[in-house]
């Protein structure tokens, strides 16, 4: 590994060349403009998300240019969460079932409750009348609806499944 030196002034020549060797190297490797490295090292990826400021002393900074950032990130967010395949295959599974379901059930409960409401409000006995059928009758009614449907899928499911058998 060691090499041997004749003499100290062979040892010096061989240094003076590793150090211009080292020169040249960082002269290809360092630029005068810090973006202009940065964007030959990343392809120009960089390009966008970085700003040249000059300061009052005439030096440049660059700095991060957040409003390109932030544009970039809401966009990726905004098509990754709100694409079409995405919100579907949130309402496909079971999950996204039980909250459309329930949706539906808070917005049948608030169409009704509105209603009746405003039907209590009303001049008319035949309105008032209504009303309170409604407050009264109609939890009666959704659940007697609500179990002729759950009956009419079980009953679905079974003949699904003795057809698959």
């Amino acid at each position: 590994m060691s090499t041997k030196y004749n003499n100290l002034e062979e040892l010096r020549r061989k240094k003076a060349l590793l150090k211009k060797e080292v020169a040249e190297l960082e002269d290809l490797l360092t630029f005068d403009n810090a973006k202009e490295s940065l964007s030959a090292l990343t392809n120009g990826f960089t390009d966008k998300y970085l700003q040249e400021n000059t300061t009052v002393d005439g030096e440049s900074k660059i700095s991060l240019n957040t409003t390109s950032i932030v544009k970039e990130i809401s966009g990726n967010i905004k098509d990754s969460l709100l694409s079409r395949s995405s919100v579907y295959g949130f309402v496909k599974s079971d999950a996204g079932m039980s909250v459309v379901e329930n949706a539906l059930k808070i917005g049948a409960v608030s169409f009704v409750g509105n209603y009746a409401r405003k039907n209590l409000n009303n001049k008319s006995w035949k309105k008032k009348l209504i009303g309170l059928a409604l407050i009264y009758l109609a939890p009666y009614a959704l659940r007697f609806i609500r179990k002729k449907i759950d009956l009419y899928q079980k009953s679905k499911t079974t003949s699904s499944f003795e057809q698959l058998i």
